[in-house]
């Protein structure tokens, strides 16, 4: 086939990727990764989220992250996810100017994360789209398991073309597809884009993927094939769903692009600052990460003949 010359990466570490950390991560060590980001010349950065900080405390100083740098919005997409009304609220608060509101497609799910079906959430998203047009802010929507749910398992085909309809009847772009808990497989991820993509042909969507059972990389190939170019990835590999049972790892950006990059895919990123980047994010999470690509070097690189 012929692949795309270009995929756009989403970075979602200092939300998605730290939100599941028992160590809390202070400002001044967000922003030093969020620094080394820009020099990876990353542009689009889900940099928090408003969230109860009792139910995510990684999350409570998003707002004051986001004033230390915000001054670089001018040439940056920086997001907040949101989860109801309130997180837009309290976003607007903090002169955020586009949020990504996460609701799931499974009604168990939905009710283990907000404590609403999600026909309750589709009714809440007319009242955010409301706020957000009146405030001048970017509303973003991403549909989590729309690719399997841990409490449900296998979400119908129907169920999704049915919600994701439902959304792009109220004007919203992008949209995301989300892997909540890793169930994806490349057929699956491959048949759903195509079928969706078929029946709506004006759509931009984006996916993202956890690489929970190891099928991450393999699940964006998948998309890139159905004809997806937006993709969601972790530095370092890091990240989860706090309300759901084993849904951890996102995939690791850096083995993201290396993979592409490999292929002839550009992304405008550096692998180098990348890995650089994952080097500050272990130091700070003070564990090791998931990532191939920090521990072994991408694979264009030539190491010295031992001297025997």
């Amino acid at each position: 086939m012929e692949f795309p010359k270009r995929v756009q990466i989403n970075e979602v570490v200092l939300r998605d990727g730290l939100q599941l950390e028992k160590k809390i991560i202070n400002i001044a060590e967000k922003k030093g990764l969020f620094d080394q980001l820009i020099k990876a010349n990353v542009k689009t950065i889900e940099f928090g989220s408003f969230v109860h900080p009792r139910l995510v405390p990684q999350m409570a100083n998003s707002g004051d992250f986001y004033a230390s740098i915000s001054e670089k919005q001018h040439d940056l997409t920086l997001i907040a996810l949101i989860p109801n009304l309130k997180g837009a609220q309290n976003a607007c608060t903090h002169g955020v100017k586009q949020v990504n509101f996460v609701f799931s497609a499974s009604d168990t799910h939905n009710l283990q994360n907000v404590h609403k079906r999600t026909e309750q959430s589709l009714e809440e998203l007319n009242t955010i789209q409301a706020f957000c047009k009146k405030n001048n802010m970017q509303l973003n929507v991403s549909i989590a398991t729309t690719f399997g749910c841990p409490f449900e398992g296998e979400v119908p085909k129907e169920r999704i073309h049915d919600v994701l309809k439902q959304v792009i009847a109220m004007d919203i772009r992008p949209i995301t597809l989300a892997d909540t808990t890793g169930m994806a497989n490349p057929k699956q991820v491959y048949d759903l884009l195509v079928s969706l993509q078929r029946d709506f042909p004006t759509q931009k969507l984006n996916l993202h993927f956890h690489n929970t059972r190891g099928m991450g990389l393999s699940n964006i190939l998948a998309g890139i094939e159905a004809g997806v170019t937006s993709f969601d990835t972790s530095l370092g590999g890091l990240g989860g769903c706090p309300f759901a049972p084993g849904a951890t790892g996102n995939v690791c950006t850096e083995d993201v692009v290396h993979m592409l990059h490999n292929m002839g895919i550009e992304t405008g990123l550096s692998l180098d600052e990348l890995i650089n980047a994952s080097n500050i994010l272990m130091h700070i999470v003070e564990h090791e990460t998931p990532s191939y690509i920090r521990k072994a070097g991408p694979s264009n690189r030539k190491y010295p003949v031992p001297v025997i």
